[in-house]
């Protein structure tokens, strides 16, 4: 039996909104089905405006843009995160300055980041792993005392929440990924979530290759011009209309992913009073979306002996991230402050199974059963 990692799952009304924007000869960006995606977000997370983007990448790109990053201004950020975490700030010449996580959620340590704090900093950006929040009140109070801007990369997050609150609305921006391995898909696809409205004819500008052309097609001005910097950050409508179909079934994808989470969850519980593995945490007021399944190994065992292990009997099992503070880039464009205990353990430890709609109860368990062995197998 071979279970792959992912498997992008449809809707089922993909092919019919593409034909449709096809067939209405509307292919370029912000047509009916860009309004309708952002309609939609912005009524269900609450946020100001939501501009798509053509990644999530380009959204945190954007914010580096919105804020005006100089060379030599300091991003505290974890080092257990994505590259274009880092990437979009350091290509404005910014400093990512990486922080330790939570050995719980794995997380940015959020009692660490006021330490990591200089006369250079300019902007936190919390990571809310695997769609599980960040502390974000503690967050949010040290960004007002220090006068300084949150992104929340909450690529991991549509659809989860923090106290009742959408991720990706609670700082002054967030950015979501629609990739191929999110819960909600677009192939390639990302939005920027504008939760300061001072930041919205700004964000229009540089999201429109740095001219009013927004305010020009709502009728507020007779004709578009260059007004700033900027790029094209805009996805195609083909995509949007992609989007769309997912969007409409967004909540019946996250219970599904949910079932299929408990599932692991109960099946794993086994394994962990064993002391083999330790399985995810979920803090009292977040309510997470599903997005993966990880566990942590226990540190007598090698997590690539496993990995291999389960490989060789079908199991698209993965690691997950290489922590930025360790790699070239990391070192060369970033700085390191405090220890990062946690981030270098638990990177060695994690092991994400596969989660996608479809996977059945038989295949779970062979996941499982497949994990324990390998672990067990003196590995």
């Amino acid at each position: 039996m071979t279970i792959p990692f992912n498997k992008p799952h449809m809707s089922g009304k993909e092919l019919y909104y593409i034909a449709d924007a096809h067939f209405h000869n509307i292919l370029a960006g912000d047509g009916p089905y860009t309004k309708k995606c952002h309609q939609w977000l912005e009524t269900h997370t609450g946020s100001a405006k939501v501009l798509l983007t053509h990644s999530c990448t380009a959204a945190l790109e954007m914010s580096s843009l919105l804020f005006n990053i100089q060379p030599g201004d300091e991003i505290i950020m974890p080092s257990y995160t994505f590259v274009s975490t880092a990437n979009a700030f350091v290509l404005r010449g910014g400093v990512p300055v990486f922080v330790d996580i939570r050995e719980d959620t794995l997380n940015i340590d959020e009692q660490l980041i006021e330490q990591a704090i200089t006369p250079r900093t300019k902007v936190i950006v919390p990571i809310h792993y695997a769609g599980v929040s960040c502390e974000m009140d503690t967050i949010l109070s040290i960004a007002v005392r220090h006068n300084l801007k949150i992104v929340e990369d909450a690529a991991q997050g549509v659809m989860s929440t923090y106290k009742g609150r959408s991720l990706g609305s609670i700082g002054h921006l967030g950015a979501y990924s629609f990739h191929e391995t999110k819960n909600v898909i677009s192939g390639e696809g990302g939005c920027l979530l504008i939760n300061d409205p001072s930041l919205t004819h700004q964000a229009e500008i540089i999201r429109e290759k740095g001219t009013n052309r927004s305010q020009f097609f709502r009728g507020h001005v007779d004709k578009y011009t260059w007004q700033d910097v900027g790029s094209s950050f805009l996805p195609g409508e083909l995509i949007s209309a992609f989007l769309w179909a997912q969007l409409e079934e967004a909540e019946q994808i996250t219970k599904h992913r949910l079932d299929l989470w408990d599932e692991y969850h109960q099946l794993l519980e086994p394994l962990e009073n064993q002391g083999l593995l330790r399985r995810p945490i979920i803090p009292d007021g977040c309510l997470h979306n599903a997005h993966m399944y990880y566990v942590l190994l226990s540190n007598e065992f090698s997590r690539d002996k496993v990995l291999q292990k389960m490989k060789d009997e079908g199991i698209g099992a993965i690691f997950h991230y290489i922590p930025l503070h360790s790699a070239p880039a990391g070192k060369k464009f970033g700085r390191v402050s405090g220890e990062m205990k946690n981030t270098n353990s638990c990177a060695e430890r994690v092991i994400r199974l596969p989660l996608w709609i479809g996977l059945s109860q038989t295949q779970q368990q062979k996941v499982v059963t497949t994990l324990e062995n390998a672990i067990k197998n003196k590995s």
